[in-house]
């Protein structure tokens, strides 16, 4: 299995970025397919983005494209989420994942292994 760990939340003004990061130990890094989640009070948790195993095939909610970037660094077992022009609509508690699904999905239930996420509160 592998093991997550999240950083780079906080408490930052609408327009404002962040980037969020993933560090991973355990099995093979590469051999996931990594996703960003992000739940917000009251809210199912709610697919944010995720990456193919070699970091050629992002993919994102509507509502973030454009403004978030999800890239990955196989050498150093990094996913990262830049986030930029932050909304207050943002604000959830940020979770990475990881599957060993042969293709990226975008349901929660499809990713083995999670963080124990981190809060990005974005106020207006």
């Amino acid at each position: 299995q592998v093991q997550l760990v999240e950083s780079g939340g906080g408490l930052v003004q609408a327009g404002d970025s962040l980037r969020l990061s993933c560090a991973a130990s355990g099995r093979s890094f590469s051999g996931y397919v990594m996703g960003w989640f992000r739940q917000a009070p009251g809210k199912e948790r709610e697919f944010v983005a995720s990456i193919s195993r070699s970091g050629d095939s992002p993919y994102y909610v509507d509502s973030v494209k454009g403004r978030f970037t999800i890239s990955r660094d196989n050498a150093k077992n990094t996913v990262y989420l830049q986030m930029n022009s932050l909304k207050p609509e943002d604000t959830a508690v940020y979770s990475c994942a990881a599957s060993q699904a042969v293709a990226a999905f975008t349901t929660p239930r499809l990713y083995q292994y999670w963080g124990q996420g981190t809060q990005v509160t974005v106020s207006a």
